[in-house]
């Protein structure tokens, strides 16, 4: 499963959404991400994937500290792949999840109110 690409023309100019204004089909990647990140689970399984050993996990490895049943838990993750947020690498029956290299600090990037120096 591949994942939506997040708004790049503010950030690669070194530019922030205070000096940039994003084109509509930036705004709506943007907006995508926002709302997976709106989700406290969403937030929870993201930082799970991110601390777990070796920067990846599988489903069965988060299940249990979320509390939530195995196919909320991959419903939740395939939102995190479609914003841009987490990859998928299916290996044999098992999906294991990774962050995206960049993609945390590419938001953070567009939300200062000032050029990074």
């Amino acid at each position: 499963m591949t994942s939506s690409p997040l708004p790049t023309t503010a950030s690669a100019c070194g530019g922030t959404l205070a000096s940039t204004p994003l084109e509509r089909e930036e705004a709506v990647d943007l907006a995508r991400t926002f709302k997976a990140l709106a989700d406290p689970s969403r937030v929870r399984l993201l930082s799970l994937v991110a601390a777990h050993e070796g920067g990846e996990a599988c489903v069965c490895d988060i299940t249990g500290p979320v509390g939530l049943s195995q196919a909320t838990v991959s419903h939740h993750l395939k939102v995190l792949v479609e914003a841009g947020l987490l990859s998928r690498e299916q290996r044999g029956t098992w999906a294991f999840y990774s962050v995206v290299p960049g993609a945390l600090d590419r938001v953070a990037d567009l939300l200062r109110t000032t050029t990074p120096t």
